[in-house]
């Protein structure tokens, strides 16, 4: 068979279009127009299709499970996991205080005031789709996203009560019977329960599990935590049992987003048309196998998929590249004594090269290209430079905000006073002793609203609980020659670490006259 012309340059659904329109037996006819007329209704939308995707078994398969498992078990287990960290702190491994505002996640809490490492998570969070989907296509989409996770655990549940996909269809087109009422209550009971603990794990990672759990049941807990668990629960009922393809087609952004870093170097899950056209069934490619490629149009790969789409029509956006297609095609072409790969993860310029001829390149060259590089670069960038931050900052901190309405007061010895509110932070899980001195404002002293003014003095000692910012009401006072100027209030800890911090504020002072 004669392979095509190399495709031009484009936008990769061009050039997939462009690819199967090259065979006579996949071109697109012109479309005629309906007839004219008052009787023909005009619709702009097809009725929606129930998608019912057939049980496979395969590689891609059985890593779908695993991954379905490994997500599953993170998402309703870590709530439950114990993480020691003293007397003074939660011993949950990973919780939103948000009463404390704090985020406890292991070894690890981040503070209010250290927010830029959540933001840094996120950035390569967004980073690293932006990685995947350049090096493999759309693999987050097909594999762990949670609305493809939930909507293939209740694709599970649909086989485990109404049976395989034709079953499933039969049972749809069958009137309704006290039997189908039976099967519809069973599974939707099912998909609740499971909408149920997905709400309520949600709400774990919020609170004491296990306190939660009892408070919840008993009817103690608050008002936003039946809330949350049934908004929750009514949007994985009807996203993750109804809407399911929907979602990523119609509903969901990335694909949009995915779509626009996506070239003829990405692999992505690809129909080899040159080796696949004319398709023809088995029978008639036996009779006469000059005629026809090795594609039997057997119809498999549209059966398995879970957003129904037809993957030889070339790359669209209801392709979520979650594999099952190769799974199914490749037991096809085993079974009728063709090598695998018709349907195969590939790049557009591979596939190019495989038309021509030529073998193709290594998956590991594949995946290697300046723009796979550099998004690793700037990945991996961000995240040594977070866990640098992490490991070199101080458990000790302090803010000092000063009063503004009066900026100073005269006392009647001469001297000028001015308020602050300082708060000193103790960011280890062990109360400790914090003295705060005053550095840069020759003659003055300091004293707080439990002591007397004459107890003033350059520095004051004050024990700090575990994990907490103590606040503190300090009064500074200096001789009145002294003008406006900064200085500083500096904390350290008198423990064997001595961690220190300090910050700079202004000293408030009449003109001199």
């Amino acid at each position: 068979m004669k392979p095509p012309d190399p495709l031009p340059e484009g936008d990769l659904i061009d050039r997939a279009r462009v690819a199967k329109d090259a065979h006579p037996a996949t071109a697109r006819k012109p479309s005629t127009p309906p007839p004219a007329g008052p009787d023909v209704p005009a619709t702009l939308y097809e009725k929606h299709k129930t998608v019912h995707p057939k049980r496979i078994d395969g590689p891609f398969r059985r890593f779908k499970w695993l991954i379905m498992f490994v997500t599953l078990a993170i998402y309703y287990g870590t709530p439950w996991i114990r993480w020691d960290r003293g007397p003074y702190a939660p011993d949950q491994a990973v919780l939103i205080d948000l009463a404390n505002r704090r985020f406890y996640m292991f070894d690890i809490e981040i503070w209010p005031h250290e927010f830029y490492f959540v933001a840094g998570l996120l950035i390569m969070a967004g980073i690293g789709l932006f990685l995947v989907t350049s090096a493999v296509g759309r693999a987050w989409c097909g594999y762990a996203c949670p609305q493809t996770v939930w909507t293939d655990l209740f694709q599970h549940v649909d086989r485990f009560v109404d049976g395989d996909r034709n079953a499933r269809i039969r049972l749809d087109k069958a009137p309704w019977t006290a039997g189908k009422a039976a099967r519809r209550f069973w599974k939707w009971t099912i998909y609740l329960v499971i909408s149920f603990w997905t709400g309520g794990a949600w709400i774990m990672y919020f609170a004491d599990a296990p306190t939660l759990t009892r408070e919840f049941w008993a009817g103690d807990a608050a008002f936003v935590a039946y809330a949350t668990v049934a908004v929750l629960t009514g949007t994985t009922f009807w996203l993750g049992g109804f809407m399911r393809e929907q979602v990523c087609v119609y509903m969901c952004p990335w694909p949009r987003i995915q779509t626009a870093m996506l070239d003829e170097k990405s692999l992505i899950v690809t129909y080899k048309h040159w080796r696949g056209e004319p398709r023809g069934s088995l029978k008639k490619s036996q009779k006469e196998p000059e005629k026809f490629g090795d594609c039997v149009d057997c119809n498999q790969c549209v059966a398995v998929c879970p957003t129904g789409i037809d993957i030889r029509e070339g790359a669209q956006i209801g392709c979520i590249t979650c594999a099952l297609c190769i799974d199914a095609c490749d037991r096809v072409m085993k079974d009728v004594g063709r090598p695998r790969g018709l349907i195969d993860y590939a790049t557009l310029e591979d596939c190019e090269r495989e038309a021509a001829g030529h073998p193709p390149r290594p998956v590991i060259k594949t995946l290697m290209h300046p723009r796979t590089l550099i998004y690793f670069g700037v990945w991996s960038a961000i995240g040594i430079a977070l866990l640098f931050a992490l490991g070199a900052r101080e458990r000790t901190g302090i803010t000092v905000q000063p009063d503004r309405n009066p900026p100073f007061m005269l006392l009647s010895d001469g001297s000028v006073r001015n308020s602050y509110t300082v708060k000193l932070r103790n960011m280890q899980s062990r109360p400790r002793e914090m003295e705060l001195s005053i550095v840069g404002l020759p003659g003055a002293m300091m004293w707080t609203d439990d002591m007397n003014r004459d107890a003033a003095a350059r520095s004051i000692v004050r024990e700090v609980a575990a994990d907490v910012t103590l606040p503190l009401r300090i009064y500074v006072m200096a001789p009145r020659g002294n003008e406006e100027q900064d200085f500083s209030f500096k904390v350290t800890a008198l423990d064997a670490e001595g961690e220190s911090d300090s910050t700079e504020t202004a000293f408030n002072a009449p003109e001199a006259p």
